[in-house]
């Protein structure tokens, strides 16, 4: 499912805290922290892709693409973002 969003262009969004993020993400995401998505679903929609979600655990980045589907936006939950990075290669 990951490779099939990817091979869509999909946009990875990593919704943890910027300090996490800091910390370390995936080339090229972009972070929009869980506290943030709700008033930003309509820059997400204007990004015209599918998302996959991540997160440290996949607990916040499940409730995003959960949020993210209800708005009509095409989202699967990638997971934790070290092993979304593994899958993506």
């Amino acid at each position: 499912m990951v490779q099939e969003y990817k091979d869509k262009g999909a946009v990875i969004l990593d919704v943890r805290t910027p300090q996490e993020y800091r910390s370390g993400h995936i080339q090229g995401s972009k972070n929009i922290p869980l506290d943030q998505v709700d008033r930003k679903i309509n820059d997400i929609k204007k990004l015209g892709k599918p998302v996959i979600t991540c997160c440290a655990s996949g607990m916040r980045s499940g409730t995003v693409a959960g949020k993210l589907n209800h708005a009509g936006i095409e989202a699967i939950n990638g997971g934790g973002w070290t092993s979304l990075a593994r899958k993506l290669g």
